[in-house]
């Protein structure tokens, strides 16, 4: 008995004495800083307010009373001093350096955020969230100092090649900020390569996604941007911490524009290349430009404008003139609207004497042999290092990545690699870094689903080690495990993790207050009995996609998202009742009748006019949001992640 008492003791003894180790860095992405442990935990629950000091910290402090705990409410209001239960956001005692940087003391009574900016604010508030969310619920004790080892931490996304819907990019800026990445540049203008349609410039596609009243029929007709929504879009992303920087490529990569007015492209070079011999050019990119950066409320309405100048061909020496010409006008044309320009490194590749302004001038350097980062370096430029052996996806095209290599990136890269290159770490001269997708293959079946199911795992990764660049705490493997239990964040789904169970399915109702998907690997499984549908009778849908019981074409069982209707070989009988399951992954989606497989629509297989083989894909998120309309008597609908 004695024994069993000593041990009762002992054991109790060691229980407290690790209940009382003070807590270990909480896991976030990007990694935290510094931190310093305390004992103990804060449940989100007790907190039941936020304060800001100042004005300019309402926004964070709506966000964190929103989302802090779900399903619960935190009344905000204006206030300066710490209360038990609160949340105090404010200026007063920060003794952290920089705009981005804040500090977070937790204690059994509250939460003091220190910042020195709004932005700031906004980025505490998102390290709160996660360490929420890792923590089930409750806040480890202690006090965190953060701040960021490079300032531009971003995404770039190709919107020309492929239409971005608004709500998209929206909901790409509120993934953003929860992992502090600030910067995204959206692509306005592309073309495919004429391979994909049979070698004639004219079939090739081409798109400008912005509204112009200056050039009418100019605006892709498959899908644009408002100015007034682009606007919009940019105040409400800088509120949320995200710059956005449009770009408008000239003057290659723009087969828009010259197939809105053919006689300003060049035959010798292609046609998808402005004629920068010919006096009308210059006038005519000036007004594109002016219809976005003049005014007083511009619509591009961030600090910086990206103004492309990308792969012209460097084959006469006159004309690499003429291109470093134009690039200085450019960039000296947004100076005068008060913007600061961003333009792809080209100067190794277009060498020559027309000087090219130095000052105040971002290059994003992607390839080292049209812009050497030591030369750019000793010219003075500023640098964004988005480096094309590193860090760009082409989805399905069979070159650079599918998925972004994350382990390499984690253990061997930093903003300082430029595409292999090892510059000093923290060098003045290199501002940040990107990753990029390019949607290269114009009408390879590919889903604004299957993009961000790319961008997420590479924006964890690229936000880890552009936050802080070399890894001192955590492996890879350790980290890949741990940062998997981390989403979108608040407000976005774009993983699509809706697990439902409709025991009834009407038509024509909501299964959701709000937009909802559920992404790969998923099963949906429901029973039906087949009435005799009408083509185009749909089952679920949402804003992104449809799920037919009889598609409008065929009359088959099928689905349509992002402009394309794949359709199962398979016809419901009046009458005749049976188990439905749809099977989705990155790759391939399946329909099982009665638990037997009927048809999987994976990758198909088409052939450019190189003779070279490239893929279209044929995947889905499954839609959830509500119901069409149908005849057949649908019960037990559900979903759920594999």
């Amino acid at each position: 008995m004695k024994h069993l008492l000593s041990l009762i003791l002992l054991l109790a003894l060691t229980c407290t004495g690790h209940a009382a180790e003070p807590n270990q860095k909480p896991f976030t992405v990007p990694e935290i800083m510094k931190w310093k442990g305390a004992k103990g935990q804060l449940p989100v629950s007790q907190l039941q307010r936020v304060l800001y000091a100042d004005g300019e910290y309402v926004v964070a402090s709506e966000y964190l009373a929103r989302h802090l705990n779900p399903g619960q409410q935190l009344g905000v209001s204006q206030g300066s001093k710490a209360q038990k239960g609160a949340v105090l956001i404010t200026r007063k005692g920060t003794k952290v350096l920089g705009r981005e940087a804040y500090q977070i003391e937790i204690d059994k009574k509250g939460v003091t955020l220190r910042v020195n900016s709004a932005q700031g604010a906004v980025w505490g508030v998102q390290t709160l969230l996660q360490m929420a969310q890792t923590g089930n619920g409750e806040l480890p004790l202690g006090v965190v100092t953060d701040a960021p080892d490079y300032e531009v931490r971003g995404f770039m996304i190709d919107c020309g090649r492929k239409y971005i819907p608004m709500d998209y990019l929206r909901n790409l800026v509120k993934v953003m900020s929860y992992y502090k990445m600030n910067t995204l540049c959206v692509h306005l203008n592309d073309n495919g390569f004429k391979k994909y349609f049979h070698n004639n410039w004219d079939e090739t596609y081409a798109a400008f996604r912005m509204e112009s009243d200056y050039f009418p029929g100019l605006t892709a007709k498959d899908g644009s941007y408002t100015k007034d929504e682009f606007r919009a879009f940019c105040k409400e992303s800088e509120r949320m911490g995200v710059e956005i920087i449009p770009e408008i490529d000239v003057p290659a990569h723009s087969l828009a524009f010259t197939h809105y007015r053919p006689s300003l492209g060049c035959e010798e070079f292609g046609v998808d290349h402005f004629d920068l011999t010919n006096p009308q050019v210059v006038p005519f990119i000036d007004s594109l430009f002016t219809e976005y950066i003049g005014g007083p409320d511009p619509v591009f309405a961030g600090r910086r404008v990206h103004i492309g100048t990308d792969e012209y061909s460097n084959k006469k020496q006159e004309v690499v003139e003429l291109f470093r010409s134009l690039t200085d006008h450019l960039i000296r044309l947004c100076e005068s609207h008060g913007k600061q320009a961003v333009a792809w490194g080209s100067l190794t590749y277009a060498k020559g004497e027309t000087p090219v302004k130095v000052d105040n001038v971002i290059m994003a350097m992607w390839n080292n042999g049209f812009a050497n980062p030591n030369e750019m370096k000793q010219l003075g430029y500023k640098m964004i290092n988005i480096p094309d052996g590193w860090a760009y996806i082409v989805p399905r095209a069979g070159y650079y990545y599918d998925y972004l290599y994350d382990q390499m990136l984690y253990e061997k890269w930093t903003p300082a690699n430029v595409n292999g290159i090892q510059m000093k770490e923290k060098d003045p001269n290199i501002l940040g870094g990107m990753f990029a997708v390019w949607n290269d293959v114009c009408g390879n079946g590919i889903s604004i689903g299957d993009i961000h199911h790319r961008v997420h795992p590479a924006m964890q990764v690229m936000s880890h080690k552009c936050w802080h660049a070399v890894n001192d705490t955590v492996g890879y493997q350790q980290w890949n495990e741990q940062r998997r239990r981390l989403y979108d964040g608040p407000e976005a789904d774009e993983l699509g993790r809706a697990e439902i169970h409709v025991v009834e399915v009407k038509p024509e109702t909501r299964l959701a207050a709000t937009e909802q998907q559920i992404g790969y690997d998923y099963q949906v499984d429901f029973d039906i009995t087949w009435g005799r549908e009408e083509r185009g009778a749909i089952l679920t849908q949402s804003h992104r996609a449809e799920f037919y019981l009889c598609d409008p074409i065929r009359g088959m069982m099928g689905y349509s998202r992002d402009g394309y209707l794949f359709t199962f070989n398979y016809k419901g009988t009046p009458g005749r009742s049976e188990h439905i399951t749809i099977k989705g992954t990155n790759r391939a989606t399946q329909l099982l009748v009665n638990g037997r497989l009927i048809q999987e629509l994976g990758t198909d297989v088409k052939i450019a006019a190189d003779l070279k083989p490239y893929d279209t894909v044929q995947t889905l998120v499954f839609p959830l949001t509500r119901t069409g309309k149908f005849k057949s008597e649908v019960r037990h609908l559900k979903s759920r992640k594999l």
